[in-house]
């Protein structure tokens, strides 16, 4: 299993213009097998994400701008025992760096994965592995815990604060 090495620039109510702080709505939709030639390492992609589709345990989401069609992050998630298990979170090569498009993507795609886990009755609960020197940056953007080593959780009122922050008319009272 991979270990996170993800950067959380801000966590936001939706994903931000990194010029002019315009935001805009997102939607995520489960990846297709169409949109496998789009996300290759020679276009700027980190991870094989096409191994990552072959695999029938784990399902693949991508997030673009409502209505649009470039992606602008991907996630890897897979039902656990009581949890949902996080692979892989990538942002698109074009919101990396200092001249990246976006801001808020790795916040949006981990809301949506404690959104999954509220819906699956997890408790939001979100488990995955990190790099030593980000452990601290997920407790301090997530709320998220050291559970043993590298092994984080995000659940409970972390995870309903992050789905709340971009699923502004989702509510988890129960």
């Amino acid at each position: 299993m991979r270990k996170f090495d993800f950067y959380v620039d801000k966590i936001t109510n939706s994903i931000e213009n990194a010029v002019n702080a315009d935001t805009a709505e997102t939607e995520i939709s489960p990846l297709l097998a169409t949109d496998l030639e789009k996300i290759l390492k020679k276009n700027g992609w980190r991870f094989n994400w096409k191994m990552e589709f072959k695999n029938p345990e784990r399902q693949l989401f991508k997030l673009v701008v409502k209505g649009g069609e470039m992606i602008e992050g991907l996630i890897c998630l897979q039902l656990a025992d009581g949890y949902i298990e996080m692979h892989l979170i990538e942002s698109a090569p074009h919101n990396i760096g200092k001249s990246k498009k976006w801001i808020g993507v790795a916040g949006n795609l981990v809301a949506f994965a404690c959104k999954m886990s509220f819906e699956s009755g997890f408790a939001g609960a979100v488990g995955f592995l990190a790099k030593t020197r980000l452990i601290g940056h997920y407790a301090d953007k997530f709320g998220a815990i050291l559970i043993y080593k590298n092994r984080m959780s995000i659940s409970g009122n972390s995870a309903r604060k992050l789905v709340n922050s971009y699923y502004k008319n989702y509510i988890y009272d129960r």
